[in-house]
């Protein structure tokens, strides 16, 4: 599954689209007072291609794994994203909780974001 090659061009989401991306995962974690300094980059990520279980289609997607968070994109047939990266960090002036990773999802120029929060067992 590691190391596939990039998609074909044709099949692949463009680098600028990518970037928008990565920014949107850094901003929704900084909007719950982390910082992820550059992470995620592209340039961490392995595309990978994975079928979309509706259309039956091949899908390229990002991972990023094997680092200190792991996380995706996939890249739907009808243009949509999905993508969601690791935090696990604790949520600023909250012993309680912390932030189990960021996702963001919609199709370019109006993605969504938002935390996906843990409560820490005890």
């Amino acid at each position: 599954m590691n190391g596939k090659p990039p998609p074909a061009a044709e099949d692949s989401p463009d680098t600028a689209l990518v970037g928008e991306i990565c920014s949107a995962l850094r901003q929704v974690a900084g909007r719950f007072g982390l910082d992820l300094g550059e992470e995620p980059r592209s340039t961490d990520a392995v595309w990978q291609t994975k079928t979309d279980p509706f259309s039956g289609e091949n899908c390229p997607r990002l991972v990023w794994e094997g680092k200190a968070r792991n996380g995706e994109v996939n890249f739907f047939p009808d243009g949509r994203i999905f993508a969601e990266y690791q935090v696990l960090l604790a949520l600023p002036g909250d012993a309680e909780r912390y932030i189990e990773a960021v996702q963001v999802w919609g199709r370019r120029g109006a993605l969504k974001s938002d935390a996906v929060i843990g409560r820490f067992a005890g």
